[in-house]
């Protein structure tokens, strides 16, 4: 039974629930990194995490590392690696390389060198060479360089794994579904507990609550990286399909609620819904989050309002804020509210003092995720376990 050393990558921030994801899951040795999570295991655990993991953007491969000082360095350590017992000499690919603190001038001549050193080593062993895709390539290597060290992967994921198959429409700034995932993970949310996304947009979060309280392993519907592989076995994969199939439940009515102001947005999350089968387990309303009320005593929120990106959006919201406040401190009494918002001075918007403010990246976007207990009559602070 060969081990590998795999990397789960994810946004900068949900390292710490993306661990604990995998930890259910079974996986072992797993090591905190920066925007991401070592773990070792078999191919088929790297394929397990592939399809059960909804925090993790990719998996990838280890299958070199070493220390550098000179781009031949990282020629000849490619050259070395025999790729051929990992893809066939038809299929495509394409490397790319990230770095920090690299001191060589040119990122893209390193992925011109080791390019050139994966098709000479298949021109070596079988007097032909791979073609290159930088699109839509069957196999993806990447190249990771720190000061002195390099790292060779391969990804099992191909596409991103937030690309889950069923999304059809999407709002205007959706959130990707990872970090969607990321977001409930560290609001302590659990399956079964009353949850209210009152800007709901395109339903991303609703969507990944249901999936989650039905046990719904989040690969089911897409095709991976390493079904291309040599190392593939398709008859374990299949037994891992079959195995995420029988413990899928069916939808049915959960306690789960979306609200937005717009009649295209509540109609954009419907349509995801259907397209997911879970358009009979989440209730929605078109309303303005300011006028709303709850639908049940207790339970916990998390959003992404609206920001302004422009001075007059700025100055609308910062009249918003004062109301939409009023509106938690008065109605929403005992729930837990997490927000997830580029503007930092959300809070004071508000007129209340966050618990936690938890530093995240929407795509590019530096955010922050606030938590603000509610508490009746009062924006006293309560602890958060």
């Amino acid at each position: 039974m060969t081990l590998f050393s795999f990397f789960a990558t994810c946004p900068k921030g949900l390292e710490a629930p993306l661990l604990e994801e995998l930890t259910t899951h079974g996986l072992q040795n797993l090591v905190m990194g920066e925007a991401g999570v070592w773990f070792t295991g078999t191919f088929t655990e790297g394929m397990k995490a592939n399809l059960y993991s909804r925090i993790a953007s990719r998996i990838l491969l280890l299958v070199v590392k070493g220390q550098y000082s000179h781009e031949n360095d990282l020629y000849d350590s490619a050259y070395s690696f025999p790729w051929v017992n990992w893809f066939d000499v038809n299929l495509t690919f394409m490397v790319t390389t990230n770095a920090k603190h690299c001191p060589l001038k040119s990122l893209d001549f390193v992925t011109l060198r080791v390019k050139d050193a994966i098709c000479d080593q298949f021109r070596e062993e079988l007097n032909q060479r791979p073609s290159i895709d930088t699109r839509e390539p069957d196999v993806r290597v990447y190249v990771y360089l720190t000061e002195q060290d390099f790292y060779y992967y391969i990804d099992m994921s191909g596409e991103a794994l937030f690309k889950r198959g069923a999304r059809i429409e999407s709002g205007e700034t959706p959130l990707k579904k990872n970090l969607a995932a990321g977001l409930l993970a560290l609001s302590n949310w659990r399956p079964g507990t009353p949850l209210v996304d009152m800007f709901c947009g395109s339903g991303t979060i609703l969507s990944e609550a249901a999936e989650m309280t039905l046990q719904r392993a989040p690969g089911l519907h897409r095709h991976f990286g390493f079904e291309k592989l040599t190392p593939h076995q398709p008859q374990d994969w299949q037994t891992l399909l079959e195995q995420a199939h029988q413990a899928a439940q069916p939808q049915q009515p959960l306690p789960i609620w979306g609200y937005d102001l717009k009649g295209d947005a509540i109609q954009a999350s419907w349509t995801n819904f259907k397209a997911s089968d879970i358009e009979q387990c989440i209730s929605l309303k078109q309303v303005n989050a300011i006028e709303s009320t709850p639908p049940i005593e207790t339970g916990v929120i998390v959003s992404n309002p609206p920001y302004g990106v422009r001075l007059s959006e700025q100055a609308i919201l910062q009249e918003w804020y004062p109301q939409l406040g009023e509106t938690l401190k008065k109605r929403y009494a005992d729930w837990d509210s997490w927000f997830l918002t580029a503007d930092l001075t959300f809070p004071k918007g508000l007129r209340l003092k966050p618990s936690r403010k938890i530093p995240l990246f929407n795509g590019a976007l530096e955010c922050r995720f606030f938590y603000i207990p509610l508490v009746s009559g009062s924006n006293r602070k309560k602890s958060h376990n």
